[in-house]
């Protein structure tokens, strides 16, 4: 047994989220958004390397020491998975490792917004998923493939790097590719599910322009297409998309994308009054008017926020008002609240409520 094994059991037994190994440093676990030392033992070079390389495989470890970085998912058997990242730091080498829930937990389970079950009833088009790292994207994203494979006939691929939560076929048929064993990258797997008459598609990450390009294509072309992206808001996540094409290319960008954007729902996981945490959603919907704010560019994205507000009934929302409403549930602290609004003055008035 891998030694490592060790303390993903303790990671496990404590109710954590993320095992953080770095060379020089003890072993720490995050629990509810806090990071705490598991035991005093300093890991040294030979430690951790040791610890590091028993679970990847040759190739991958060769891939590590070539490259500085490496992503791949690792099984303690059938109680948990793991998404594990490695890197280099100014000191020698570390890893991450997140837990997998082993059990895909519904829209409902997870206390989202029921009008994200709606996201799953398009025919075609691009959802995003957006969120900082750690905040639950892929968990949400989970939620909502499982809705469409538990509900309706389609056939789904979901790319991703690595495949985290393992999905079985129910009505729909599910096929995941993981970039790097599967595939070489997301932009080569999205060319060939063009040819793999696809209903659904999952892209893990749409981190440059070849992936965005070929995802926004993608949904053009009668696909349902989800994707995330690291930004915080609506707003900035329409921002983030037009931005990363060259000026020349952005008023068709921007038409193209106030076609084909269905959803966005933006994500923050806040920490709870009484332990653990919760999930605060902004949502955007589309509608005449936001496709025509996408398309019109310019200042004209600070005109969602009113379109958004007047959206209530359908299902919009925001992120600040859903934080307020927390606060106002005595679910967070006002200092929780403040840290994690958007617009910071707003919330002024509550940043010393620690309690």
């Amino acid at each position: 047994m891998p030694l490592i094994d060790a303390l993903f059991q303790t990671l496990i037994d404590e109710n954590g989220s993320d095992l953080h190994l770095a060379q020089g440093q003890p072993p720490k676990l995050r629990k509810h958004g806090n990071i705490r030392k598991i035991n005093n033992e300093v890991l040294t070079e030979e430690k951790i390397t040791l610890l590091l390389s028993e679970i990847a495989k040759t190739d991958r470890w060769e891939h590590f020491l070539e490259s500085g970085d490496l992503d791949f998912a690792y099984s303690l058997g059938e109680e948990a998975r793991f998404r594990c990242n490695y890197y280099r730091h100014s000191n020698g080498v570390g890893g991450i490792f997140r837990i997998i829930p082993r059990d895909i937990l519904s829209i409902e389970e997870l206390n989202l917004p029921q009008v994200l079950t709606t996201f799953g009833e398009f025919n075609k088009g691009m959802v995003l998923v957006t969120g900082p790292t750690g905040s639950g994207k892929s968990t949400t994203l989970a939620a909502i493939i499982d809705h469409i494979n538990s509900n309706t006939a389609r056939h789904i691929l979901t790319i991703e790097e690595p495949i985290e939560f393992v999905h079985t076929n129910k009505k729909s048929i599910i096929v995941q590719r993981e970039v790097g064993i599967d595939t070489g990258s997301f932009g080569e797997a999205l060319l060939d599910a063009g040819h793999a008459d696809c209903d659904v598609i999952l892209v893990g990450e749409m981190r440059d322009l070849e992936t965005i390009s070929l995802a926004i294509s993608a949904a053009e072309a009668g696909n349902l297409v989800f994707g995330t992206l690291h930004t915080n808001s609506a707003a900035k996540t329409i921002d983030r998309i037009i931005d990363v094409f060259p000026p020349d290319q952005q008023p068709q960008i921007r038409t193209m994308l106030s076609d084909s954007l269905k959803g966005v729902c933006s994500q923050l996981l806040l920490k709870r009054k009484t332990g653990g945490r919760i999930a605060a959603n902004e949502i955007l919907l589309q509608t005449m008017a936001v496709s025509n704010i996408i398309r019109d560019g310019g200042g004209s994205l600070n005109k969602l926020h009113s379109v958004m507000m007047g959206g209530r009934s359908v299902g919009m929302q925001m992120m600040d008002d859903v934080i307020e409403k927390y606060y106002h549930d005595d679910l967070i602290t006002g200092y929780e609240a403040y840290m994690k609004a958007l617009d910071k003055e707003r919330f002024e008035r509550y940043r010393d409520e620690t309690e």
